[in-house]
């Protein structure tokens, strides 16, 4: 969203280098990253134990890093909640925070409960609820209010969940793990709605539904990306090949008509989802 030349943030000084727009602050790896649902604040997470809200117009830091949730250590997962009022977190140290992003102010102790890394946390589409899941094998499903558990632990993937993500319905999530499979879950219920989907060579490492929650596209160490029939499970074509390493993360245009994805070869890859 940087206009006019582009800028490079480092701390709160603004310099204007020959390169397209990149905003710098952390002092080490970056972990997760997030805009704000108006589009205004972008929400990152690093290896360097901080989390840092900025101005997505000027790259500015908005204010202070956020920093730990009791234990330091570096957060592996950051989301805004969908009125822009809340960050959810995850951390190695186990929890789960919950900050206000106007004060960036740690609302409540963390959340605890999860027994390893928590991998992945996101908001429900209505905000009400949080779901995690984390190298412990199970994924969870937190009351945002209250911070109670909701149901039992949801169990079935034989290691390490990587990534877990609510359809925009807010009927469905799905989990994605280092056993190869992507699950499909009751967000009601947490029961299983469907066998795994199977197809990828190598750990699943990211999950997202389309806006519409009709099609699932899943990233792998097998260096493709999948695509989905979030009903019947089904494979829609044939998997999307191009990256030369580990595809780490995946995401669906506001539109559905396009798929972008990262990965450890170093390259962004922009796909059409209908053509694949």
């Amino acid at each position: 969203m940087f206009h006019g030349l582009p800028k490079v943030v480092t701390g709160h000084r603004v310099t204007w280098p020959d390169i397209q727009g990149v905003i710098r602050g952390h002092s080490s790896f970056v972990t997760s990253v997030a805009f704000s649902p108006d589009g205004q604040r972008i929400v990152s997470a690093s290896g360097d134990e901080t989390i840092r809200l900025w101005d997505a117009e000027t790259g500015e830091l908005l204010r202070p890093p956020l920093e730990g949730h009791h234990d330091r250590t570096w957060f592996t997962s950051v989301a805004f909640s969908p009125d822009g009022k809340r960050i959810v977190s995850a951390s190695r140290d186990k929890t789960i925070g919950l900050w206000n992003a106007e004060t960036a102010e740690l609302l409540r102790p963390p959340l605890e409960g999860h027994d390893e890394t928590v991998e992945s946390v996101a908001f429900s589409p209505d905000g009400k609820h949080i779901v995690s899941a984390s190298s412990d094998k199970t994924i969870r499903l937190w009351v945002a209010e209250t911070r109670e558990l909701l149901r039992p632990p949801l169990k079935g993937h034989g290691v390490s969940v990587h990534s877990v993500a609510f359809s925009p319905d807010g009927k469905r999530i799905a989990s994605a793990s280092h056993d190869r499979t992507i699950r499909l879950w009751d967000a009601e219920t947490g029961e299983l709605l469907r066998p795994p989907l199977e197809g990828h060579e190598d750990s699943v490492n990211s999950v997202a539904f389309s806006p519409d929650s009709k099609r699932i596209v899943s990233a792998s160490g097998d260096k493709t990306i999948r695509l989905w029939d979030a009903e019947t499970g089904e494979l829609v074509r044939p998997p999307l090949e191009g990256h030369e390493d580990s595809v780490t993360s995946v995401a669906f245009s506001p539109d559905s008509k396009h798929i972008i994805s990262g990965s450890d070869d170093s390259t962004v890859r922009l796909w059409n989802a209908e053509k694949g």
